[in-house]
């Protein structure tokens, strides 16, 4: 109906079949549904036609806009591309309750006028279409007055007859159309109602029968010919054997003879060609296909026919191959009657004037006047396409007619046609007479037989710049001289020398390399002439050289197959020897080589020695093809039966092929085999199962994904492959280009390379010093570079054209990058910290803020890869076990993607156009991909690829790095095939990416317009979300971020719950019965809390748990608590106390064993800082930028002494007391300054507070009601009382006056209150944690280097594994010496900390002590799996009290690597030597004892001389290098023995120079073999 509501009409009755949503596509004019059972259907509107296309799709239809289609099912928006039904995208929706969906477009409602043609300027249109009177389109002849208005003026429907007046006309039945006369029933629908053609049919002599419901007319001849022609097959019902009726002739054009039934006219050259054409096989009759037996015939040379003797030098070819006119003597008067032809053939006198050209000058039929008696023939009926001559004795195509040559007999199709095109607006053909419109001249296709119309149109296009192979292959300008053949002639790389820059060497072959890469021992030209006539040898750290060409090289390049020396002298002598191969490789049978597993059986030949294709099984031969028997090989049928064994086992001849005829009535082909008759299928179609139709072939489905590299549409029998934008099609139509040419970016160990992949060009883009490079990416929007700075702990960047260069960010821990050029971000992992961060590309190091986007769960991420198209991230783990995840780019829809068949993944790739991941496998040395849903895993293991580093893909190859062959290679991304070394140099070889436009499509940023102050992060399903740096809030706008000064908030600590109360509305919310505005954080796994704190800067809260005895770790992350681990477990213990030092992360706790731990969360280091002359501690407080901490502790029951507050160095050193008056202090708190202490008074219900000088004393009295807990901000008091309800009073601590805030009828253990203000500062332990191996104290203007319980101190920063005491000895407390068990408890303190004379009350009455093997806390090392085995886990086991042992009187046992007798048990005076199994010492001068404990001469000073004390602090300098560098090593050997069961690495150790094992450590990279950069030369 009309949009007003009018003109109601009814288009289409569905009442009979299933119909979904109806969506109107406005572009083409049609309506579109889809049914479960019918699938989909499209009605024309314009056309009245419905259409039903073979795919179906699976839901509903939900939009449309030609050529897309939009489907909804189960909350998945699919978008189709129509024309082939092929998935272009998919979306998953959070809510599928979708109402509607519009397309808007930008030209729906635009203005006509602005595409109105000039006025003057005609509009040209195809043929069989008008232009509108506007001129702004054209529309098909048969629209015109069709009652419907096509043009948007309407003069489609303008000046049309309302009825039909004219005589000869008729009126469609719609009322609609007048047409002419002549057209009804003329077998072809004008009228839209097709009543043109309604009740026309009545048998003529040209349609003699009906079929098919009557809408197909057949002639007499064929009905009953044996083919079917009917779809109902009633053409070939009820026949009777047919003949040719006597006295009549089936006439056929020329070249045409008749069937011997006269059904049909067949070639005359199908005679005798082995096929049968006629339904009656008499083409093949009398037909001797391997000799003539005949007497007085002869068998023609090139086919199987045979002909009478007497034609033979008859003046007419018989024989397709014009033998049998071959060698014949000149004609004589004898032989011929007629000569024609300039005298070359001579005919008999019958074929004169017999109405037929037998020769080529058509003397034959010349001044003939009598004409033959008239015979009954039946009338010639042409083809479509095709007329009839006006003597109907032949029919020609109708682009023959006026084409300048009489292709009739009669020249009538050169009759009437016009001398010259002379009327305005045409062109003449240059061959021939014909005429054409202008408008079809270049227009693409060829009107003129001669092709003229389309000659000298070509003008040079972007994307068409250059054309070879005889003008039939157009190439784009980027693809000339690109080192790649593309055109079949050559052209595309001829002529081609390029010029090298300035500072570019020009190799030999005319590869250009920058200057700098000359002569300095490695070869970068490919032919090796960089290397040539150099003053001298450069230096050569490998320390081989080739023996005449003097390039250096390294052991893995002998006999490698490669040519590394240029003369040679690597690849000779080479032994080949027996080789293991894993269990994803096949070993050949020469056992010298090993191949992937796909390769075996794949149809190629791999092995040197052929194995890998010995006893396969054979490939099943298509249906075009006949299989040989034993061989398997393939045929062409053609060569079966052909009386030649063409198979090796002459299976393809014999048995039944002397059959005549082939009686199968196949669907396609029938051939004869030795079997019996078989059907047979063209190319691209199968046999199906009836064995005698034949089926389409899908070959996108069933060939292999690499066949068409991009995009493949099948057709029916028949497929073409295609490419995405960006790329074109190669000459073999398999393959995809891009233009222009791509780059490689490459890290080769400190040197930056850019390698074009094409033009092999080389150039160093910048050197970075020893500075190692191991990861890179790059922005192809802003032409930068990035890299992953080692040393540095920075990321870096550099222009392409190398004219600037910055630092994003500095003191960072990374591993790997990746750029974000859609959302405009950086991405880095942290292995050691176990997190994701970014920051936005547009930061600098002066001010840089980045955010944590993934932290929970995450040991040690070590790959990421962004599809910023998609908001997606990919990263690889390798700490415990390792696993390939995916998440959005914001952190958000974390998946597992795999879990199995992976070592190492330690670098990813991505191929967009494939849609799949790579990654390299360091442990199984692979390279593996999957589909990225993670299905469909692939691996292939190359021996070439020892040690593979870093991965990118590209196009139709996959390019990746090898640390221990130092190689950057390349090989087929789908097989690992057509291998080839791109480099080869000394150095190590790390990060590498291709850098093209095509890799960062330019895509909407969904982050534009959110408006985010500070950053904001992609996600799934083109979502962007503001983040916050760390440190700061994201206030409720959802988009700034703010110091928390701007939204302070208080933590209420509840059993099992932490609320947090914001306190930006506080003035107004005085006395509330419920919490304010708050929110509630559940917390995991804890059952009973008693004590809390929380790290602002990356919003970590320890908790501690009464009942389960441990402190757990939690992230703060979007208003819930994520659990992180347990830092801390105890056995039969509980922590009382505990506070967190936010800028290292030490947690300072107690426990009722009367001790003060401190314990380093991420290595899980424990130490004693307090066992003396504590009584219940029970509050904490650490001022880390200060480096000092006080705490609270209790008086016993039953024991004298009172509660007192205490204070020290937070490395437990300068203890004193601070105050003593208190009754039940706890709550203890810093200012934000440090310099004064508050606490609370539970016992006396007041506040305390003192400076920590022990001035200043003041005390606030809270009221009646029972004091609990307290906290203290900005000079502001928090504190909680207990009646029937707990209750939240605050106060500016100066008036008098205090506000009850609110109430709450929950339990409150704790609170803790954070601003902008709260820690703040830094101290000597922030950096590199102050150079300390294990755990690092602050104390005011330094740090102390703690070694944990289990280990002793080596230097001043460095500590080892206890010693375990030898028999009859007993450690220390402090575990730094072992003594004899009687030295214990005699009166005299031998031990160090002088713990051998403690609770000696007990131990003098023991008489046997027992040893406790096994230290209760020690650092659970990570998995032997993990490439880095000597680092720690973070989840300590479980903690048994040094205390409580030592209560016990039972000895501490360090079950630990080092020697049973060390120094230390002498006191550092003497030897330490095992005599009998007995522990004695060898005393220097001056000191005796049995433990060297007692001096000679105690009162006496001895002085040395000069030359001894030189002597001595010689001595000891040696014996410090010796042992630094001993320790150097014993690390070195650990790392190597923790992969030395995977790989052959060599390994990285520290240096400043080099790598940082806090940061990176990375096994692959060979800090010995480091080159020297040619800059430094």
């Amino acid at each position: 109906m009309s949009l007003a509501g009018g003109n109601v009409e009814k288009i289409l009755d569905v009442s009979d079949s299933e119909i979904g949503q109806v969506v109107m596509d406005i572009k083409s004019n049609s309506f579109i549904w889809n049914g479960d059972q019918s699938g989909l259907r499209v009605m024309s509107v314009l056309k009245d036609k419905m259409y039903f296309p073979k795919k179906t799709l699976k839901g509903s239809t939900v939009a449309a806009h030609e050529p897309f289609l939009l489907s909804l099912q189960d909350g998945t928006l699919t978008l189709w591309d129509r024309r082939e039904m092929r998935t272009l995208t998919m979306v998953e929706l959070e809510e599928s309750d979708i109402v509607r969906v519009m397309i808007v477009t930008s030209d729906v409602q635009k203005d006509s006028k602005a595409f109105k043609r000039p006025a003057n300027t005609p509009r040209a249109c195809p043929r069989t279409f008008v232009p509108c009177k506007d001129g702004t389109d054209c529309v098909a002849h048969d629209h015109q007055c069709d009652g419907e208005k096509d043009c948007k003026d309407g003069s489609d429907e303008a000046n049309c007859p309302r009825e039909c007046d004219m005589s000869g006309s008729f009126r469609c039945l719609d009322g609609r159309k007048c047409i002419e006369s002549k057209w009804v029933c003329d077998g072809l629908p004008q009228c839209a109602d097709g009543s043109d053609e309604a009740d026309c049919w009545k048998p003529t002599e040209s349609c003699p029968f009906h079929c098919d419901n009557k809408t197909k007319c057949i002639p007499n001849h064929a009905r009953c010919d044996g083919h079917v022609d009917c779809d109902d097959k009633t053409d070939e019902e009820n026949c009777t054997s047919k003949t040719q009726p006597v006295g009549t002739t089936r006439v056929c054009p020329r070249t045409f003879v008749p069937c011997q039934d006269g059904s049909e006219c067949i070639s005359y050259y199908h005679l005798c060609d082995g096929e049968n054409d006629c339904p009656d096989g008499s083409d093949e009759n009398n037909c001797f296909p391997k000799v003539c037996n005949e007497p007085g015939q002869l068998h023609c040379l090139s086919d199987k026919k045979c002909i009478e003797a007497e034609w033979v030098c008859d003046g007419v070819p018989q024989c397709l191959d014009g033998s049998d006119e071959a060698d014949c003597p000149q004609p004589t008067a004898k032989h011929c009657d007629f000569h024609c032809d300039n005298n070359t053939k001579c005919f008999a006198g019958g074929v004169v004037c017999d109405g037929k050209n037998d020769c080529d000058d058509k003397m034959d039929e010349a001044n003939c006047v009598a004409e033959k008696p008239p015979t009954t023939l039946e009338p010639l009926i042409c083809p479509r396409a095709f007329v009839l001559c006006r003597d109907k004795s032949d029919c020609v195509p109708i682009d023959h007619v006026c084409d300048g040559e009489n292709d009739c007999l009669d020249g009538s199709d050169e009759h009437n046609c016009p001398k010259g095109c002379h009327e305005p607006g045409h062109f003449q053909c240059v061959h021939g007479k014909k005429c054409i419109e202008e408008n079809q001249v270049c227009d693409g296709v060829s009107h003129c037989l001669d092709g003229s119309d389309e000659a000298k149109c070509w003008e040079p296009t972007g994307n068409c710049a250059f054309r070879c192979d005889n003008n039939t292959r157009c190439l784009p300008e980027q693809f000339r001289c690109d080192g790649e053949h593309d055109c079949v002639d050559g052209l595309d790389e001829g002529n081609c020398s390029e010029e090298c820059g300035a500072s570019e060497f020009r190799c030999s072959s005319g590869q250009c390399i920058s200057a700098v890469l000359r002569c300095d021992g490695e070869t970068d030209c490919r032919d090796h002439s960089d290397e040539l006539t150099c003053s001298k040898p450069p230096r050569c750290l490998s320390g081989k050289r080739c023996p005449e060409s003097k390039e250096c090289f390294i052991e893995e390049w002998l006999c490698d197959g490669d040519l590394d020396c240029k003369d040679g002298s690597d690849e000779k002598n080479c032994k080949l020897s027996e080789v293991n191969c894993s269990e994803l490789q096949w070993t050949c049978a020469s056992k010298t080589q090993c191949i992937p597993n796909s390769w075996r059986c794949d149809g190629e030949q791999d092995c040197s020695d052929g194995s890998d294709e010995t006893g396969c099984t054979p490939m099943q031969c298509p249906s075009h093809q006949f299989q040989c028997g034993s061989s398997g090989e393939c045929l062409n049928i053609s060569m079966v039966c052909n009386g030649i064994n063409n198979c090796v086992d002459g299976s393809d001849e014999g048995g039944d092929c002397s059959s005549v005829n082939c009686e199968k009535k196949c669907s396609q082909t029938c051939y004869k085999t030795p079997n019996g008759p078989k059907c047979g299928c063209e190319l691209g179609f199968r046999l199906a199962s009836d064995g005698l139709s034949c089926v389409d072939i899908d070959e996108c489905e069933e060939l292999s994904h690499g066949f068409c590299s991009q995009t493949c549409r099948n057709m029916n029998g028949s497929f073409s492959c295609g490419c995405h934008p960006g790329y074109l099609l190669e000459l073999d139509g398999h393959r995809c280009k891009a233009s222009p040419e791509p780059f490689l970016l490459a890290s080769v160990q400190s040197d930056l390379l850019l390698y074009g992949l094409r033009s092999f060009k080389e150039d160093v883009l910048t050197f970075t010093g020893k500075k190692i490079t191991f990861s890179v990416d790059y922005d192809w929007k802003e032409k930068k570079v990035f890299w992953l700075n080692f040393d540095a702990e920075s990321i870096k960047w550099i222009t392409l054209d190398q004219k600037n260069k910055g630092t994003v960010v500095k003191g960072i821990q990374s591993d790997c990058i990746a750029v974000d050029w859609v959302g405009r971000n950086l991405y880095w992992t942290d292995g050691a910290a176990g997190q994701i961060l970014a920051v936005s590309l547009y930061s600098n190091s002066a001010e840089t803020h980045y955010t944590v986007v993934l932290d929970e769960d995450l040991e040690q991420p070590r790959s990421l890869v962004l599809q910023p198209l998609s908001g997606l991230m990919y990263w690889s783990e390798i700490g415990g076990e390792s696993r390939i995840e995916r998440a959005g780019m914001d952190g958000s829809n974390r998946k597992m993607l795999i879990t199995k068949g992976l070592g190492w993944p330690i670098n990813l790739a991505l191929d967009l156009l494939s849609e799949r991941i790579f990654w390299a496998d360091d442990k199984f040395r692979c390279i593996g991909s999957a589909n990225l849903d993670g299905t469909d895993i692939k691996l292939f293991q190359l021996l070439e690829t020892p040690s593979p580093f870093s991965l990118s893909v590209f196009e139709d190859a996959i390019y990746w790095s090898d640390t221990k062959t130092r190689t950057i290679q390349k090989a087929n991304k789908e097989t690992g095939k057509n291998r080839t070394v791109l480099i080869k140099r000394l150095g190590q070889p790390f990060g590498l990416k291709v850098i093209h436009e095509t890799l960062q499509p330019i895509a909407f940023n969904p982050c534009q317009n959110l408006g985010c102050s500070h950053l904001c992060l992609l996600g799934p399903k083109q979502s962007g979300m503001c983040r916050c740096p760390i440190g700061f809030l994201l206030v409720n706008d959802g988009t700034t971020c703010v110091l928390p000064a701007d939204t302070a908030f208080l933590f209420l600590v509840s059993p099992s719950v932490i609320t947090q109360v914001y306190l930006q509305d506080i003035q107004s919310t005085i006395g509330l019965k419920t919490l304010p505005e708050h929110e509630a954080l559940s917390v995991p796994i804890v059952n009973q809390i008693t004590a809390m704190d929380y790290v602002l800067k990356d919003q970590s809260v320890y908790a501690a748990d009464s009942e389960g005895g441990f402190i757990a770790q939690f992230k703060l992350k979007e208003q819930e608590l994520v659990f992180r681990g347990k830092v801390l477990q105890l056995e039969g213990d509980m922590v009382t106390s505990l506070a967190v030092d936010w800028i290292t992360h030490n947690i300072y706790w107690s426990s009722r064993q009367q001790l003060i731990h401190v314990t380093s969360p991420s290595k899980a280091y424990t130490a004693i800082l307090f066992d003396r002359d504590l009584s219940q501690p029970n509050s904490i407080a650490v001022h880390p930028p200060s480096g000092v901490m006080c705490f609270s502790h209790m008086q016993e029951e039953g024991r004298s002494g009172e509660p007192r507050i205490e204070c020290a160095y937070m490395n437990g050193m300068n203890r004193k007391l601070l105050w003593k008056k208190a009754t039940m202090p706890t709550s203890l708190v810093f200012t934000n300054s440090g310099a004064m202490l508050y606490w609370a008074d539970i016992g006396a219900g007041v506040i305390g507070s003192i400076s920590l000088n022990g001035l200043n004393y003041r005390e606030y009295k809270t009221g009646p009601e029972r004091l609990a807990a307290f906290t203290h901000i900005e000079k502001m008091l928090f504190w909680t009382t207990v009646n029937d309800t707990t209750k939240v009073w605050y106060s500016d601590g100066l008036q008098p006056k205090q506000h009850l805030w609110f109430e709450v009828k929950e339990d409150v253990v704790d609170l803790k209150v954070y601003s902008k203000l709260s820690q703040q500062g830094t101290n000597h332990c922030v950096e590199q944690n102050g150079g300390c191996s294990h755990i690092c104290l602050p104390y005011p203007g330094g740090r102390t280097c703690k070694c944990p319980i289990g280990y002793n101190s080596t230097n001043a920063t460095a500590c080892g594994k206890d010693v375990r005491c030898p028999d009859m000895t007993r450690p220390c407390k402090d575990g730094r010496k072992c003594l004899p068990r009687e030295r214990f408890c005699d009166g005299q303190a031998d031990c160090l900390d002088e713990s051998d004379e403690e609770n000696c009350t007990c131990a003098r009455h023991l008489t046997e002590v027992t040893v406790k093997s096994g230290l209760a806390h020690t650092a659970v090392p990570r998995s032997p799996s993990s490439p880095h085995a000597d680092s720690a886990e973070t989840i300590p086991t479980t903690f048994a009290s040094y205390h409580s042992i030592m209560a016990t009187d039972e000895v501490l046992v360090r079950n630990l690597e080092s020697q049973p007798c060390d120094k230390e048990i002498c006191h550092l005076n003497g030897d330490c030597v095992v005599i009998n199994n007995k522990v004695s010492c060898d005393c220097k001068l001056g000191y005796t004892g049995e433990f060297c404990d007692r001096k000679v001469f105690e009162s006496i000073a001895v002085p040395l001389t000069l030359s001894v004390v030189l002597v001595l602090v010689t001595l000891f300098v040696a014996g410090v290098i010796y042992a630094v560098m001993k320790r150097r090593t014993k690390l070195a050997k650990r790392h190597a023995q923790a992969v030395a069961t995977e790989r052959d690495m060599k390994t990285m150790e520290s240096s400043p120079d080099q790598a940082s094992s806090q940061t990176f450590a990375n096994e692959t990279y060979d800090a010995e073999a480091e080159p020297m950069s040619p800059l430094e030369t």
